[in-house]
C-alpha cells in the first residue's frame, strides 16, 4: 500500500472513532427539527381526541350491517367501512359500532376478552379485547391518514400500532370491572380485521360502555 493511501486510511479511522451513532426519529419528527425522541405513546395520546375518535365515529358502520356485507364482498365492506395499506397483503380493517349482551368473559388471561351476543340469539357474534394484553394493530390499521411511509422503519411503525392498544388499556379497559360482566349490556366503537367470515371478529375497542340493561 502506498504512503498516501495509508495516510487517508488512518485519517478515516480517526474520524470514525470520534463519531457517535444515534437512533433515528420518525419522519414526522425529522420535519420538526429531528431532535425529538420518537415517542409513539405521546403521538397516540395527542391525536386521540381531536383526530382518531372523530374519524372512527364517521367511518363506523353498524356491526350487523358490516358483517353481512363482508360475507358478500369483503372488498366492498372494507372500502366503505375501513382501510388498508395500498402496498402489501394486509386485510381490510373495518370500524364498527356494536351493542349487545355479554355471554362469556375471559378475565383470567392477560389477553382478557368478552364475548358479545348482538342479535339476541344467545350466541357470541363478536369477541372484544379488554386486555391488558391486546393482539394486533386494528386501531392503527383502520386509519386512512396513517401510513407506513410516515415512519423511519418497520420497528417504529409496529411500536406506533402497539401504542394504540396501550392507550386503550390505560384509559379505558383497565378501568372495567373484572367481576359481574356476564349478562351486562355493552355498547362500543372499535375496529377489527376482515380475516375470515367463519371466525368470530376480534374487536379492539376505542370506546366501551357497560350497563345492566340495554
Amino acid at each position: 500500500m502506498r504512503r498516501t493511501e495509508v495516510l487517508v486510511l488512518g485519517l478515516c479511522l480517526f474520524l470514525t472513532a470520534g463519531c457517535k451513532f444515534v437512533p433515528t426519529a420518525s419522519k414526522n419528527e425529522a420535519s420538526q427539527g429531528g431532535a425529538a425522541k420518537f415517542d409513539p405513546e405521546k403521538m397516540v395520546a395527542d391525536m386521540w381526541e381531536p383526530t382518531v375518535l372523530p374519524y372512527l365515529e364517521k367511518k363506523a358502520g353498524d356491526f350487523s350491517k358490516v358483517t353481512a356485507l363482508a360475507r358478500e364482498d369483503a372488498e366492498v365492506a372494507g372500502q366503505k367501512f375501513g382501510h388498508k395499506e395500498k402496498q402489501g397483503t394486509s386485510p381490510w380493517t373495518v370500524v364498527v359500532k356494536l351493542n349487545g349482551k355479554i355471554v362469556a368473559a375471559n378475565t383470567e388471561s392477560r389477553a382478557g376478552s368478552i364475548n358479545v351476543d348482538s342479535n339476541g340469539d344467545g350466541n357470541a357474534d363478536a369477541r372484544i379485547q379488554i386486555g391488558p394484553v391486546m393482539r394486533g394493530t386494528a386501531l392503527r390499521d383502520c386509519l386512512d391518514f396513517v401510513t407506513f411511509n410516515d415512519f423511519t422503519n418497520q420497528i417504529d411503525f409496529a411500536q406506533f400500532g402497539k401504542a394504540f392498544n396501550l392507550h386503550v388499556d390505560k384509559n379505558l379497559t383497565s378501568k372495567l370491572p373484572r367481576d359481574g360482566l356476564l349478562g351486562q349490556h355493552v355498547s362500543l366503537l372499535g375496529a377489527y380485521p376482515l380475516v375470515s367470515p367463519d371466525e368470530i371478529p376480534l374487536i379492539t375497542p376505542a370506546t366501551l360502555k357497560l350497563s345492566d340493561a340495554p
